[in-house]
């Protein structure tokens, strides 16, 4: 796959495709949290377990981040639902069903939504996904003056309103979670400080069958060091047992 990708706006989206060999099983396609990039550790190292095992991997990097073309001050949920939307045209126009959405942290929240009112992502997994967004802005940022402030003091992701706005405006994705109507997988790590595993208890109660809870002992927010092994073994048993 080499096309170009581009979103509502025209912005141009990076991203990296694994083959999954001659017949892939599916094609899982994977968005990164807040502040991150396709090329998070986390990120190749799932795609890369997954190519090897015989499903094609789409990791991404949403609109003003990474590579992608746009400003990262108008990096939204909303609009990183509208994203997605677009790697799905692509993924659709390339017929390289079914499809899979993987999403981390803030990612987590945009497949949720995006899940919820779009029956081309076939099975969806969090990978310590946010619940709470309004919480979170709250208790990551509500001590900076957006668009003043930055986020956990990098110059280089300033916290703007319209982040803030969407933020609270969304509140959470309790809701949208009781909506989901294909298997769900959610993997959280019980020593994860940004997203607290709470959260992925929380939607769970209101998520409909199939779904899963993995909870990894241990694991961070990022799933590092051993525990990104945990957290791909976790994900792969369940696409063998779910995907046929």
């Amino acid at each position: 796959m080499n096309r170009k990708i581009r979103n509502q706006q025209g912005e141009k989206l990076e991203y990296t495709f694994h083959e999954g060999g001659e017949s892939p099983k599916a094609t899982i396609v994977v968005g990164h949290g807040v502040t991150g990039n396709k090329d998070r550790p986390w990120d190749v190292g799932l795609c890369e377990a997954l190519a090897s095992a015989g499903y094609s991997a789409l990791r991404f990097s949403f609109s003003g981040n990474g590579g992608s073309e746009g400003e990262f001050r108008d990096s939204t949920v909303t609009k990183e639902v509208e994203d997605l939307g677009a790697i799905l045209d692509a993924v659709e126009a390339e017929g390289l069903g079914p499809v899979v959405y993987a999403g981390h942290s803030m990612g987590g929240a945009v497949g949720v939504i995006r899940a919820s009112e779009d029956d081309r992502i076939q099975y969806l997994i969090s990978l310590a996904g946010m619940v709470n967004t309004a919480k979170f802005a709250q208790v990551e940022f509500g001590e900076e003056t957006p668009d003043q402030g930055c986020m956990w003091e990098d110059p280089e992701c300033p916290l703007s309103s319209a982040f803030v706005n969407d933020m609270n405006a969304i509140g959470d994705v309790l809701e949208r979670g009781s909506r989901i109507g294909v298997p769900w997988l959610l993997v959280h790590g019980t020593a994860d400080d940004v997203v607290p595993i709470e959260e992925s208890r929380a939607i769970f109660e209101r998520a409909r069958e199939p779904k899963e809870l993995a909870e990894l002992d241990g694991a961070d927010h990022v799933f590092s060091e051993d525990s990104l092994v945990s957290m791909i073994a976790a994900v792969k048993d369940w696409l063998a047992k779910t995907i046929s």
